[in-house]
């Protein structure tokens, strides 16, 4: 075990508040995680920060017409407060335009180009020649050339997922003058990723523990072959690189944004007076660095990052990136720009910041994107919460308060039920505490609510409420019992729900001074002074969560274009070509990914007469697992195609939703029939 640990979550841009897919994706499971180790007295810090260069910023400033000074000031300051109401308990919450960090990131960029890695090339980029300026890629829009969605940018389409360049944009544009651009020449320094191919498979190879999701996508962009990255661009906000020759260029933000890790560790060890001690978790092997991030930071986490730092040589690799996938809202993507989103602080502003912790804490995308609802939230809030812990506790307390002066009762021949019933504290931490040490916060909050439920359902085989007058000693048994389990759950629950299990705490006389190995049958001794105060959890009402709903709807629908855009119709043919395509009714009867590929499955189909192989781009939309039994409709008599080794014979037909996700096109008739 490591002496220290180092834990980092993903630094948000500044340039909007904070969301509830931010929240799942790095930074509740990072305070699950720290919380926890704190509880067992590890050496363990969270690091964190706003990042705030990069093209995002820049427009958001000139949405509004102000500087990019501006909008960082503003968006840091709202979010570390948010954070803070929030419970995220950082050790330090730094910025990516500080001057610690500018000089961080420009001594480890000229300490690589002193040793030779950087290569500087020519490029042809996009220029707006009444800007007098290169337009990054979010500066270009453009017509996409896979959909024809009119409004793409120059690195992605929105509307149909595409990764894009700006020079594969049909009739672009400069987002900020409205100017048809010209290509133009540019030089910049890149990283020569394919050099560091073969140690960075090695290392990865190494990580037998991480999650498959991360693993997956790693070893898809090393299959794929690592190429040069460019590690500048041109733009006037970032950090400037440091040659003689780079005027008008900053560091990329891929390359400056996690080197905020290290310098605001830097800024944390100023602020302890040690200016040294941040070398102790940067610079140590005793060391194990974790970052917590989206699915979307992956490869500049475990494959560009741990490049720079291989390269360095002075600085330690993670031990583990437990990237979670993403978090969707009411069956829908989440999306800010249409908003379809649920922020931060206007729920802080209606609800309580343990009810969300623990709501979102159960349904964390860990393996696999999940999905939020106000309805999921009430009913978690209402049967978890205030049904079996609230409900649990309070009858455990005010039966104490009532029939036993608020004193603990004592132990006295405790049956086979009693000392089944105590042995489960220690059984369920064991569970707990095995889950927390493996990333698996949902499996942790689970095992703990199953402690609460164990004490529910004892006290409710025990009946104190007839013991109490027919045997009070049994009635003791009981409530000491159940004391006991309240004690233990008021430190088992302390990660996910703090400020709930502190007034728990007071209640049971029990000190805010705790630690994970206090956790026994034996944490109250008998006699010891209960206090009943206020029930933890009220429920939440329909009215309440209705509000929510509709705040969200009607807010979409005020961000929507008042008139739907489609995808232009293609040209028009003639009936004897429609008639031409053959598509028949079929069920899929097996799916299976394909090997070295993010978005071909390879499906069996049954079409009654026969069976056959097709292959579907659609992996990163449905699992292969799920598909058995699927019914479909197939262009049969497509001439056979062979992609990655495998012949595919026929197309599967899928319709696309506004959200851009896929959706079979079904039909009710046996395989092999006409589609007409």
């Amino acid at each position: 075990m490591s002496k220290r640990i180092l834990v980092t979550s993903a630094l948000p841009y500044a340039n909007g508040p904070i969301h509830l897919g931010h929240l799942a994706g790095a930074y509740l499971p990072a305070d699950l995680y720290t919380r926890f180790q704190r509880l067992n007295n590890r050496d363990i810090i969270h690091i964190c920060g706003s990042d705030e260069h990069g093209v995002p910023i820049t427009i958001a400033a000139e949405k509004e017409g102000i500087s990019p000074w501006d909008i960082i000031n503003r968006y840091h300051t709202g979010n570390k407060e948010v954070f803070e109401r929030f419970g995220i308990d950082f050790d330090y919450f730094g910025r990516t335009s500080s001057e610690t960090h500018k000089k961080t990131s420009q001594e480890i960029f000229l300490n690589l180009h002193a040793q030779g890695i950087f290569t500087k090339k020519a490029q042809k980029q996009l220029y707006d020649e009444e800007m007098d300026m290169f337009l990054p890629d979010r500066y270009v829009k453009g017509t996409c050339p896979n959909c024809g969605h009119p409004e793409a940018y120059g690195d992605q389409c929105e509307k149909c997922g595409t990764s894009l360049s700006p020079t594969d944009l049909i009739d672009p544009i400069s987002a900020i003058s409205g100017n048809k651009p010209i290509i133009k020449e540019t030089e910049h320094w890149f990283i020569p990723l394919g050099d560091f191919q073969d140690r960075l498979q090695d290392w990865i190879d190494s990580k037998k523990d991480w999650k498959t999701n991360v693993l997956g996508q790693c070893k898809s962009w090393l299959d794929t072959g690592l190429g040069d990255r460019a590690v500048t661009r041109d733009l006037t906000w970032g950090v400037p690189v440091p040659l003689p020759d780079a005027d008008g260029k900053v560091l990329y933000v891929w390359f400056d944004a996690p080197i905020g890790y290290i310098s605001a560790t830097k800024e944390w060890a100023e602020s302890k007076g040690d200016p040294d001690l941040w070398k102790s978790y940067w610079q140590n092997d005793e060391t194990s660095l974790i970052h917590f991030i989206g699915k979307d930071n992956i490869v500049f986490h475990c494959i560009m990052f741990p490049a720079t730092l291989m390269q360095h040589g002075d600085y330690i690799l993670p031990e583990n990136v437990p990237a979670n996938e993403f978090l969707n809202l009411e069956g829908r993507k989440l999306s800010t720009s249409k908003g379809w989103a649920v922020w931060l602080h206007e729920y802080l502003d209606e609800f309580e910041p343990d009810l969300l912790r623990y709501a979102l804490g159960t349904i964390l995308p860990e393996a696999k994107d999940s999905d939020f609802s106000w309805k999921d939230f009430q009913s978690k809030v209402n049967s978890e919460l205030a049904d079996i812990l609230g409900n649990f506790i309070f009858r455990t307390i005010s039966f104490t308060d009532r029939f036993f002066d608020g004193d603990v009762p004592e132990l006295k021949n405790p049956s086979e039920l009693d000392i089944n019933t105590l042995n489960e504290i220690s059984n369920q931490k064991e569970k707990i505490e095995s889950a927390y040490n493996s990333f698996k916060f949902r499996e942790a909050i689970a095992e703990t609510m199953h402690l609460a439920r164990i004490g529910n359902r004892y006290f409710t085989e025990t009946e104190p409420w007839k013991t109490r007058k027919e045997n009070p000693e049994l009635c003791g048994n009981t409530l000491h019992i159940c004391l006991q389990i309240s004690a233990a759950l008021s430190i088992l629950f302390e990660p996910v729900l703090p400020n709930k299990m502190h007034s728990l705490r007071r209640q049971l006389g029990l000190s805010e001074k705790i630690s994970w190995d206090q956790v026994n049958p034996e944490l109250l001794k008998a006699g010891q002074k209960i206090t009943q105060d206020e029930i933890l959890f009220e429920k939440i009402e329909d009215e309440r969560v209705e509000e929510q709903i509709n705040k969200l709807t009607e807010r979409a629908a005020d961000m929507s274009p008042e008139k739907k855009e489609y995808i232009p119709l293609k040209k028009e043919i003639n009936f004897n070509n429609f008639t031409a395509i053959d598509v028949r009714a079929g069920k899929i009867i097996k799916a299976e990914k394909v090997e070295k590929s993010k978005k071909l499955l390879q499906i069996t189909v049954d079409l009654g007469f026969e069976t056959r192989t097709i292959l579907s781009g659609i992996a990163e939309f449905f699992n292969a697992s799920d598909l058995t039994g699927q019914t479909v409709c197939v262009v049969a008599n497509l001439a056979p195609k062979k992609m990655m080794g495998i012949e595919s014979n026929g197309m599967i037909l899928m319709g696309e939703d506004s959200e851009g996700v896929l959706h079979f096109v079904e039909t009710d008739a046996e395989p092999g029939s006409p589609v007409n």
